[in-house]
């Protein structure tokens, strides 16, 4: 399964997906590609230590979304990817992209969906008093974080947590999340 990331900073995320490829954790899934919005994502130097192609599709190049996207799916396509991962990529995009990518395009996000789509997710939870946080990878639609459920992980929240605790502790269970969806969907044990 050839895996192309989207990122746009610092990729701790995409840095997990790299160190289960490297472990040989990664079932028949290979990062060929990384592309950022963002020339100076530290995220790219991590996938040229790995030797993994990179690009860069700025959104300041193209006047209008739809044709960053198109000029985005340009350089994805050169990969020939079978699975497009969002792994910290800040642009919301288009249904022509979505729809492009139908069926191959997930994403992790840090909540515990259908709960808190969007921004400040930690502190959402925290204000309405829930016990647990976490993080959902899901399918990627038209729709900002609506898409089928393919997992998600639970961390709790402590009386004395605060938005950043609470993030820190999500993040570290999307290091493990993220690399076994990839995992599974490259050994079918997942399907769309």
């Amino acid at each position: 399964m050839r895996v192309v990331c989207l990122i746009s900073g610092g990729g701790s995320n995409l840095q997990a997906l790299i160190d289960w490829q490297t472990k040989g954790l990664l079932g028949n899934a290979e990062i060929v590609g990384v592309v950022s919005n963002n020339a100076g994502a530290f995220g790219l130097e991590r996938a040229k230590k790995a030797n993994i192609s990179v690009s860069c599709v700025s959104h300041h190049d193209h006047p209008d979304r739809l044709q960053f996207d198109q000029a985005l799916i340009e350089v994805i396509d050169r990969y020939q990817p079978d699975l497009v991962v969002l792994a910290g990529f800040m642009r919301i995009l288009t249904s022509e992209f979505v729809h492009h990518y139908a069926d191959r395009l997930i994403n992790v996000h840090p909540s515990l969906l259908p709960k808190y789509k969007g921004l400040n997710t930690h502190r959402r939870a925290i204000e309405a008093g829930d016990a647990t946080a976490g993080a959902t990878v899901h399918w990627v639609t038209e729709e900002l974080d609506s898409g089928g459920i393919i997992r998600q992980i639970e961390v709790p929240i402590h009386a004395d947590d605060s938005e950043d605790s609470v993030k820190q502790r999500v993040l570290e269970a999307e290091h493990t999340l993220y690399p076994s969806v990839i995992r599974d969907l490259s050994l079918g044990v997942i399907t769309c």
